[in-house]
């Protein structure tokens, strides 16, 4: 008798714990559903959006901002067209902007959600590779060019033959990127960045080639490389050169006599965003003008909005390279895209690598 109450008191204290426990996991559910704030993720170029402007951003909205980086207009194509899903936020280049429309990898804006859009200077609007502006909004523009340590190279390079220099062997890096480093040969050979011609092409190949046993390294974060001292100059985007110079004063930059190419980087929304509404919030936010000259102090790229510029220290208002004469602007292409003869820039850039 006492054997069976004892298990019959057992089997009620157990059915009245596991009671008891499933209300405690049910009440941590609620509680964590409660908390779980709504997720931004932004897929962008490294040092592109700063701890300040993802902080602000989040305690603003209360939400959370996660950024991925990518190294190249290249990875981040490939990577969105393997069916990569989950980023709200892009920042393709000009050019990738027109591969991305063709290929409807990217969401069309709804510019109600986006009333700061009026804060745009109308130069950045309206361009080629969008010329609506339904899919794109101008982030920041820049260069690419040289940048050198002064206290090294010398004389002062002006032109893109220092980088088949032999007393810099081993001593200078090239962009990672398929259209800006055969850009260099071209323009150096005197031929545009956006040549369909295979001959042309071919000889950019032959001299990047001739190049190769005297390069360090194929990387397109230069602004590392500069600062550590790893190289003494590096083919480079504008802002990294500039970055570095805040941490080496000795570092230059240059735009080649030959010319070079000029960009303007976007934000889009992919095609499949999970929170296109909350990645519309966010491209307004980088359009406030006091935002967005957060964004050209961090970065070193010229701002795309008209009351932006007010907001800056008076040395990047009047930055020669930031905001180059009209002068420079002349020697500076766009690169565009070539449509199919891509694959052709795509096989020469590899066919250089693996040499």
């Amino acid at each position: 008798m006492l054997q069976r109450n004892l298990s019959s008191f057992s089997s009620r204290f157990m059915s009245w714990l596991s009671v008891q426990l499933g209300l405690i996991l049910f009440l941590v559910f609620l509680i964590g559903c409660g908390e779980q704030k709504e997720q931004l993720n932004v897929f962008t170029w490294a040092n592109y959006v700063n701890e300040e402007i993802r902080t602000g951003f989040e305690k603003e909205y209360g939400v959370t901002v996660i950024v991925d980086t990518y190294g190249s207009n290249e990875d981040l194509l490939t990577k969105l067209s393997a069916g990569a899903t989950g980023y709200d936020i892009i920042m393709p280049s000009d050019y990738m902007v027109t591969r991305m429309i063709h290929q409807n990898l990217l969401a069309e804006l709804n510019r109600s959600n986006i009333p700061n859009f009026q804060n745009l200077s109308p130069v950045y609007l309206d361009k080629y590779f969008d010329p609506k502006n339904k899919y794109s909004v101008p982030y920041t523009f820049g260069t690419a060019g040289i940048a050198y340590d002064s206290s090294v190279v010398s004389p002062a390079p002006d032109s893109w033959s220092v980088l088949w220099d032999e007393k810099y062997k081993n001593k200078f890096s090239l962009l990672d990127d398929p259209r800006e480093t055969p850009g260099v040969a071209l323009k150096l050979l005197g031929y545009s960045i956006n040549t369909t011609d295979l001959e042309q092409l071919g000889q950019a190949k032959e001299k990047l080639l001739e190049q190769k046993p005297l390069v360090k390294q194929y990387k397109s974060e230069a602004e590392e490389l500069l600062i550590a001292g790893d190289v003494v100059m590096a083919h480079c985007w504008s802002g990294d050169a500039f970055r570095a110079a805040d941490q080496k004063p000795n570092i230059r930059y240059v735009i080649p006599k030959e010319g070079s190419s000029q960009f303007i980087d976007n934000v889009c929304i992919p095609k499949d965003a999970p929170n296109k509404e909350l990645a519309e919030k966010f491209i307004d936010y980088l359009l406030r003008p006091e935002i967005n000259a957060k964004i050209t102090v961090f970065t070193k790229y010229g701002t795309c909005v008209e009351g932006a510029k007010e907001h800056l220290p008076e040395a990047l208002q009047k930055h020669e390279y930031i905001y180059p004469s009209a002068e420079v602007i002349k020697t500076l292409e766009r690169i565009k895209d070539p449509g199919e003869f891509l694959q052709q820039y795509d096989r020469v850039w590899e066919e250089v690598k693996a040499k």
